[in-house]
């Protein structure tokens, strides 16, 4: 007699977690390749925010690194629904959603994915700048990769969902991610200070979960681990994480 393996929602999203990750692991150059335009930023505007501050270089990457970490979040999750996409228009999605897994773990599993790559990110970015100056306080660094990792599990997921809803339409998939990222990325106030801008700024910013992420990263880096900005950056991950989730897993539920 054959015994039965019963399925459980935890087992089907690993199952699917290792599944996305057996690409990333075979092969890694995407991941390095989507570290050029973090690079760029670093490289570029470091020398012109030391110029307009008046800083060392080392406390401008103080303040300049954890935006990065937060931007290298934004967009390397925020085009991972496009990977989703791509098996939709060449029909290896259908198959997945025929095979003996639920369709939460379909999504839960392709979201988890996203902590692996955030971490070898963060910690070659991090890596990078250390030589210039940049010491994070360690164990601000282990809690703000947390927190960037939970934050990517959401921007992930609503990648996916968008992948779900715009299917074959890759015209339209761009279109809204691309309309989207760069206002959350401006109004971070990851480039530059948002002190100086107009109030209808701040006011978008005190809204814009990006913000209050780059804040917490900025003073974990620092090694104030208990300021307010880093229980405001705690709730946002956790916030978008939850509505990335929930929005991810009704949107695959409906697919076909």
């Amino acid at each position: 007699m054959t015994a039965t393996v019963t399925s459980s929602p935890a087992r089907d999203t690993l199952n699917v977690m290792l599944r996305e990750l057996k690409p990333v692991l075979r092969d890694p150059i995407s991941v390095v390749f989507s570290l050029v335009q973090p690079l760029v930023f670093l490289g570029l505007f470091t020398p012109l925010l030391i110029g307009t501050s008046g800083e060392s270089t080392a406390a401008t990457l103080a303040w300049f690194v954890p935006g990065v970490l937060a931007m290298i979040v934004l967009f390397g999750t925020g085009v991972t629904g496009s990977n989703l996409q791509y098996e939709m228009m060449t029909g290896s999605h259908e198959r997945t959603l025929v095979a003996p897994l639920s369709r939460a773990s379909l999504l839960a599993g392709r979201a988890f994915k996203e902590v692996v790559p955030i971490v070898a990110q963060v910690l070659v970015i991090v890596a990078i700048a250390w030589p210039f100056g940049f010491h994070p306080n360690v164990l601000g660094l282990l809690v703000g990769i947390a927190i960037l990792a939970v934050f990517g599990m959401g921007l992930g997921s609503l990648s996916y969902a968008l992948a779900l809803v715009t299917k074959n339409r890759e015209w339209m998939f761009w279109a809204v991610q691309q309309t989207l990222i760069f206002p959350l990325l401006i109004l971070s106030g990851v480039l530059l200070p948002l002190d100086a801008g107009p109030r209808w700024m701040s006011a978008v910013a005190a809204v814009n979960p990006v913000n209050w992420v780059v804040q917490a990263e900025r003073d974990l880096m620092a090694g104030d681990l208990w300021s307010a900005s880093v229980g405001w950056g705690l709730l946002s991950a956790l916030a978008v994480a939850a509505v990335g989730l929930v929005v991810g897993i009704r949107t695959m539920r409906k697919s076909d």
